[in-house]
């Protein structure tokens, strides 16, 4: 499968952010049937492995992919030093929001259901800007993610959310079964068996992506 990618820069406040759209194979003969916004955890960026994987199982069911760094180059250097971002939900949050505002006037995804995709800290961003784009945002995916972080904003969640944990990740898992009494929206919990945080052992990752994949395509797309 070949996938069309165009990189760009999305304004958010005050700076740029560096991004990567991902388009399935048929586009643009074909438009793409919903739009999955990518937050990737600390010490992660667009170019993540695992995020690229997923993105990959996304276009092949017909959805694209949007794969933004939420940081700057200079902010993600003083974070090295100091982890002064990392766990800066509201920063995070902030910046997803444009991202979505941003996505719903690209020409080239205008219109499309938007869904957030949410890696550790990033899942806390990626339920932050469906609580407040609650019109916008249709579904979300946490991997491995700390929902927990996003606080007070779950109560205004309704967008269905999936959340995926490895079976050897109990912390994770048990944060994010307190996040699914919290919420209001459907929720569903997946756990991958003999799976640790990252998902490294073998078919792990393609189990994320797949069932990311049926999530989003249920949800954005209004099949399965």
């Amino acid at each position: 499968m070949t996938t069309t990618t165009a990189a760009c820069l999305i304004p958010a406040g005050r700076v740029e952010l560096g991004a990567d759209i991902l388009f399935p194979d048929q586009y643009p003969a074909e438009s793409p049937t919903g739009v999955v916004l990518f937050a990737h955890g600390s010490g992660s960026s667009r170019f993540s492995p695992r995020n690229r994987a997923v993105a990959a199982e996304l276009n092949r069911r017909g959805l694209a992919a949007v794969l933004t760094d939420l940081l700057t180059d200079d902010e993600e250097q003083v974070d090295g030093h100091t982890a002064q971002y990392r766990f800066d939900i509201h920063l995070l949050t902030e910046r997803l929001i444009a991202v979505v505002d941003w996505a719903t006037d690209e020409p080239s995804l205008s219109g499309l259901p938007i869904g957030t995709f949410g890696a550790s800290t990033g899942a806390a961003a990626a339920l932050g800007a469906a609580a407040y784009r609650g019109a916008d945002v249709r579904a979300v995916v946490s991997r491995g993610g700390r929902p927990d972080l996003a606080g007070p904003v779950l109560e205004e969640v309704t967008a269905p959310t999936l959340f995926i944990v490895g079976a050897n990740d109990p912390t994770v898992r048990e944060l994010n079964e307190q996040t699914m009494a919290v919420l209001s929206a459907p929720t569903q919990l997946h756990v991958i068996p003999r799976a640790t945080h990252l998902f490294p052992e073998p078919g792990a990752l393609e189990e994320v992506s797949r069932r990311a994949g049926e999530w989003f395509q249920q949800y954005l797309a209004g099949e399965g």
